[in-house]
């Protein structure tokens, strides 16, 4: 297939890219490199796979030295000529969007970013989708939409109309807006629900980042809600493969949908939301004492209150998943954790 991959210098469109290109698919990826968090971690992903910061001008195509059938392009979601021309050019099959503005916390301090890149530069993805025939749209949502639920393990099927964040909030409207252009439009749309990712060439804004620069330079590191948050921790290798069986299958309807009790999460349009995490939740001071484990270290802790936005516990139910694409991610938090400082070490020289 010939896919657009959003976000390709992003953590989780990073290593969808590698992993589309290394199977031989057509790969274009788009992302603005925008300097929300270290952009060394940013075109450091991009010239693993090919792609030298030198040859990157917006709007220009850069062919991958890494891979024959990988090009990237700067550009912004906003940009919509440029994605209008781009997706008019390259005749998509697929979409991937990866790209958005990410965090809780930063959501509260910039709403207008998340405004800007979540839900103008989504319907500039939609509408090009619309007119040029795009055959299957695959976009990230995030377990943040289930905002005040308490019922857990979490699942697509139950109503989230409780958000606790801006960024929650738009997530949840991509999958209006998306529902809406399954219906208009007849194109098949899917909704991934990423629990806690993590791994190598992680973001540098998330705890595991956070705490592992910390602990190396001898500082105590900030644990909210005093200890006793609670994630569903789901490792990057296992989220990329729940989004390439997504994407080798574009959503259906559901023939047994009904507006007399309507099912959140499918549709009589090809529209379906999945959660993919690890079906487990930890106890965020395990997560990091598998940290602690990984680096040969005790970390001095400061526990601290829970902060706006944030929820106190995560936990997908993957029911969905596994009968859909006999699928569920399976890496344990210790294995992924060594993992990822493994990296860390590697490409900090540390």
């Amino acid at each position: 297939m010939k896919i657009l991959v959003t976000g390709a210098a992003g953590f989780i469109g990073f290593h969808l890219c590698e992993r589309l290109a290394s199977r031989g698919d057509d790969v274009v990826g788009i992302d603005n490199i925008n300097d929300y968090y270290d952009q060394r971690v940013k075109y450091g992903r991009l010239a693993y796979s090919g792609i030298a910061e030198s040859a990157i001008e917006y709007g220009k195509t850069v062919q991958s030295s890494k891979y024959p059938n990988y090009r990237f392009v700067k550009l912004n979601l906003e940009d919509k000529e440029g994605i209008d021309n781009l997706f008019k050019a390259e005749k998509f099959d697929a979409l991937c969007n990866l790209a958005a503005q990410a965090g809780v916390r930063y959501s509260l301090t910039n709403p207008a970013s998340y405004v800007s890149s979540n839900i103008v530069g989504f319907v500039n993805l939609l509408e090009a989708a619309r007119h040029n025939s795009l055959g299957n749209f695959c976009y990230a949502s995030s377990s943040s939409v289930y905002g005040l639920n308490e019922r857990q393990p979490f699942s697509v099927h139950d109503n989230v109309d409780h958000p606790v964040s801006l960024y929650a909030a738009s997530k949840k409207s991509n999958e209006l807006m998306a529902h809406t252009y399954s219906h208009l439009f007849g194109i098949p749309t899917t909704g991934l629900r990423f629990f806690t990712v993590y791994g190598p060439w992680g973001r540098p804004d998330m705890a595991l980042f956070l705490f592992t620069k910390a602990a190396l330079e001898g500082r105590p590191i900030d644990v909210f809600n005093y200890g006793n948050m609670q994630r569903d921790f789901t490792y990057i290798d296992d989220i990329v493969e729940g989004v390439v069986r997504v994407l080798d299958h574009p959503a259906q309807p559901n023939p047994d949908w009904s507006g007399a009790a309507p099912d959140p999460g499918t549709s009589s349009a090809p529209y379906r939301v999945y959660n993919i995490g690890n079906n487990k939740t930890v106890k965020l001071m395990d997560y990091i004492e598998a940290l602690e484990n990984a680096l040969g270290v005790t970390i001095e802790k400061n526990l601290l209150p829970i902060q706006p936005g944030d929820v106190p516990s995560t936990w997908a139910n993957v029911s969905d998943l596994v009968k859909d694409f006999d699928y569920k991610p399976e890496t344990t938090v210790q294995e992924g954790v060594n993992r990822f400082i493994a990296w860390y070490r590697e490409f900090f020289k540390v």
